[in-house]
C-alpha cells in the first residue's frame, strides 16, 4: 500500500497506516494505491465504511465492468488492454473507489496507474483539483491504452486476410482457420466487455454521481467519446474476421473445384481410350482387326487422336487453359427487342 498526500503544494509519498488515516481525517487530498490484499489495506478500508463486497471485488479479479454508487464512494471497475499477440489480447483491470477527499486504486499490473503517477509527480495540481480529475486522468489512460492494441490488431487481421487468400485449401491453411476462429472469439469477448464498459463511462458522462463534480462531466464525456469510436472499431473488427472466414471457405471451396474440374477433365479424357482399349481387347475370333499387323499402332494412334480431339475441345470451350470460357448466349435481350419493334410497327 503506498498513498500519495498533498500538503499545501507539496506531495508527501508515504506507506504508513497511521499518517494516511490522519491524512484522510483532515480531508486532505490522498491517492492511495492498494497493491494486495493486507491487514493495513482491510484495516484502511474498514475504516473508510467501504462495503464488504467492495472489499471483495477489489481483491477478486473480474472479466466484466461494474459500477456501484455508494453513499460516501463511488466504485468502478474498468478493463484496459496490455498487448495482443497473435490473436490474443491482454486485459487488465482497475479498481477505482471514488471518495470525498481520497481515491482508492488497486492496479495489479501497474499498467494504468504508472503513467498517472509520473504526471502526478511532476505537476501535484491534479489532486489539488479533487478525487474526480484523479479519476478522470486514470480513466483516460486506461482507454488510451486501447488505441496501440487496436492498431496492432488492424495489422495482424489485414496479415490474417493475406495468409486466407495464400493458405486456404492447402496444407497450410488449418492453422490459418485456427487462427481466425481464435480471432473470432477473442473481439467477441472484446465487444461483451466493451459494451458494459461503454455504458459505465455513459453513465458518469452524464452526471448522475455526487461525486462527480459539475466541471469534470465533460472531460468524462470526452473519455466516453473515445471509447465509442474504438467500441465501433471493435464491430467493425468482427465484421472483418466475418468476411475472412466466409473468404476462407469460398477460397477452399474453389480450389477444391479446381481439383475436381481437373480429375473429371482426366476422367473425360480417359473414358474414350478405356472404351476403345475394352473393344479391342474382348479377343474375338472374327474381329478383323485382332490379326492385323498393324492393329497394335492402329489402336494406340486411334486413342491419341481421341485424346488431341477431346483437349482440343475442352481448350476451345475454356474449360482448360487460359481462355475465357464461353457463356450461354443470352436471348432474352433480342426477345424483347423483338416484341419492342412489333408493336412500335403496329399501326394505332
Amino acid at each position: 500500500m503506498h498513498a500519495r498526500i498533498l500538503e499545501g503544494d507539496q506531495l508527501r509519498h508515504t506507506d504508513k497506516l497511521d499518517e494516511i488515516r490522519a491524512a484522510i481525517a483532515a480531508k486532505k487530498p490522498v491517492w492511495v494505491e492498494l497493491d494486495g490484499p493486507s491487514d493495513d489495506a482491510n484495516a484502511l478500508l474498514r475504516d473508510l465504511n467501504i462495503h464488504p463486497l467492495t472489499i471483495e471485488d477489489i481483491w477478486a479479479s473480474r472479466t466484466m465492468p461494474k459500477l456501484e454508487d455508494y453513499d460516501n464512494y463511488l466504485y468502478v471497475i474498468v478493463h484496459a488492454v496490455k498487448s495482443a499477440k497473435q490473436g490474443q489480447v491482454d486485459l487488465v483491470e482497475l479498481d477505482v473507489v471514488i471518495g470525498a477527499t481520497f481515491v482508492l486504486t488497486h492496479d495489479p499490473s501497474g499498467e494504468i496507474t504508472k503513467q498517472v503517477c509520473v504526471e502526478l509527480d511532476r505537476t501535484p495540481k491534479l489532486l489539488a483539483k479533487g478525487p474526480a480529475w484523479l479519476a478522470h486522468s486514470l480513466l483516460d489512460h486506461a482507454v488510451d491504452n486501447y488505441l496501440p492494441v487496436v492498431d496492432e490488431l488492424d495489422r495482424q487481421l489485414a496479415n490474417l486476410e493475406d495468409q486466407t487468400l495464400e493458405r486456404a485449401g492447402t496444407r497450410r491453411g488449418p492453422p490459418v482457420l485456427r487462427k481466425i476462429l481464435r480471432f473470432k472469439r477473442l473481439l467477441l469477448e472484446l465487444r461483451r466487455m466493451s459494451i458494459h464498459q461503454r455504458e459505465i463511462l455513459l453513465r458518469i458522462a452524464r452526471g448522475e454521481f455526487d461525486e462527480i463534480p459539475k466541471d469534470v462531466v465533460p472531460f468524462f464525456r470526452d473519455v466516453y467519446d473515445h471509447f465509442l469510436r474504438i467500441n465501433d472499431q471493435i464491430d467493425g473488427y468482427r465484421d472483418l474476421v466475418s468476411g475472412t472466414l466466409d473468404a476462407y471457405l469460398s477460397v477452399q471451396s474453389n480450389r477444391m473445384n479446381e481439383i475436381m474440374k481437373t480429375l473429371t477433365v482426366i476422367s473425360t479424357v480417359m473414358l474414350p481410350i478405356t472404351f476403345i482399349a475394352g473393344v479391342y481387347g474382348m479377343n474375338f475370333v472374327n474381329m478383323p482387326e485382332l490379326h492385323w499387323r498393324w492393329g497394335y499402332p492402329y489402336a494406340l494412334t486411334l486413342m491419341a487422336l481421341v485424346t488431341l480431339v477431346t483437349l482440343g475441345y475442352f481448350r476451345r470451350k475454356g474449360w482448360i487453359g487460359n481462355k475465357e470460357p464461353e457463356l450461354p448466349e443470352d436471348t432474352s435481350g433480342r426477345v424483347a427487342a423483338r416484341r419492342a419493334l412489333s408493336h412500335d410497327d403496329t399501326p394505332s
